[in-house]
């Protein structure tokens, strides 16, 4: 993020000041609510405003919703993510050299899953198996059918953004990507922490050394920033992930990279991949 400079920029510093508050209450502020009285408790538990905070499952505040329990549909993940699915996604990573392939389980994804028991558990049978079946698409991409489990080149990135004081970052540290669905910046990396109940801006390096940990970054980011536009299709996922780099043409052949996972594993699952692929 660029730094301001002093003198004839006083007024446009306070000014960001007072947004930077503004944005910061309109956001995620905390997984456990205790909102202010003007902004709405979502389903996930965060405080912020609009339909994903204030619709379907809002919790409290200035719901437009009623609070909404998941369906709980019995589906059981793992009879979906057999050991042959996730095998064989592990099974098309690189050679000797992908760290992933000693570090990535199913036995540490639905270890991790027992901490959030309404993945792939909402809507119909077919609703379950187009979440799981969006979830690994991404994670194969992310991570090269599990070869990386760090973000290629990430230590030459800087991904501390200065101005969030919530999650200042620490200096000694660094905030690429790590995990399934690479884990990325200092706000994240914060959010995720106080979610799961690590020290992940103290200690970010522990999401690559932990396979649980791991995947519980990944369920936690999947559930707070994806899980909401699930019902919009494919492509929302997409954006929500990595919207800003690949969407409105920024990288079309990353896009359909996704796209073409997503539909592999509903076609493996039996169901139809729905509407609204690209973004």
């Amino acid at each position: 993020m660029a730094s301001f400079s002093v003198a004839k920029t006083l007024a446009p510093i306070t000014l960001a000041i007072i947004l930077i508050g503004i944005i910061s209450k309109s956001m995620v502020v905390a997984q456990t609510c205790g909102c202010d009285p003007n902004l709405c408790c979502s389903q996930y538990g965060y405080c912020g405003e609009g339909p994903d905070y204030c619709g379907q499952g809002c919790q409290s505040g200035p719901c437009t919703s009623a609070p909404s329990t998941p369906t709980n549909n019995g589906v059981n993940v793992a009879d979906i993510v057999t050991p042959d699915f996730f095998n064989g996604i592990l099974s098309q990573a690189g050679g000797d050299d992908c760290a992933g392939k000693s570090f990535y389980t199913r036995d540490a994804f639905l270890n991790a899953l027992n901490a959030y028991p309404d993945f792939g558990k909402d809507g119909s049978s077919d609703d379950s198996k187009r979440e799981i079946a969006a979830f690994f698409a991404h994670v194969t991409h992310e991570t090269g059918h599990f070869c990386y489990i760090d973000e290629i080149e990430g230590a030459s990135k800087d991904y501390c953004d200065e101005t969030n004081t919530q999650y200042p970052c620490n200096p000694s540290q660094q905030y690429f990507g790590r995990g399934p669905l690479q884990l990325t910046w200092n706000y994240n990396y914060g959010a995720a922490s106080q979610a799961i109940n690590f020290d992940g801006l103290n200690n970010p390096e522990s999401v690559a050394n932990d396979p649980i940990l791991s995947f519980k970054t990944a369920l936690w980011f999947w559930t707070t920033n994806v899980r909401p536009v699930l019902s919009q299709g494919f492509g929302a996922t997409i954006r929500a992930i990595n919207g800003a780099i690949e969407c409105n043409g920024g990288n079309s052949g990353t896009v359909q990279a996704r796209i073409g996972y997503y539909q592999d594993y509903c076609n493996k699952f039996g169901v139809e991949p729905g509407e609204n692929l690209g973004c």
